[in-house]
This record gives structure tokens, sequence and C-alpha cells, in this order.
């Protein structure tokens, strides 16, 4: 098996891209976010992470059983 490093660096650059789109269109709107994210207790952002790796391994494997 070849690791394609052209499929990792695309998949790292539009991860980039989608993590930085609410920075450069509302950073007003992150700041208040980040304010209210700061009174969660740690087991909620937990939660919320686990949620969204969970999603992610999810879209993985089912675009490896899809191609």
């Amino acid at each position: 098996m070849n690791f394609q490093w052209n499929i990792f660096i695309t998949a790292l650059g539009l991860a980039l891209i989608l993590e930085s789109l609410p920075y450069f269109l509302g950073p007003e709107a992150v700041k208040k976010l980040v304010g209210k994210m700061l009174e969660l207790p740690p087991s909620t952002l937990r939660f919320f992470g686990l949620t969204g790796i969970l999603a992610g391994l999810t879209l993985v494997a089912l675009s490896r059983l899809l191609g």
C-alpha cells in the first residue's frame, strides 16, 4: 500500500480552509462563541469533541466503502 501524499495534502488543505472560514467571515461571532464555550464544563466540550471525531471517522469509513 503506497501512501498517497497528494490526497493527504488535499485533505489537510480542505480542513484548514473549513476551519478558517468562521474567523474570516464572522470574527465577532467567533469571539462570542468562544466566550460561551469558556463557561461550559469540560465534560460537555469533550462530548462535542468526541461527537466530531466519530462523525469524521464515519465519513472516512463511508468514503472508503463507496470508493
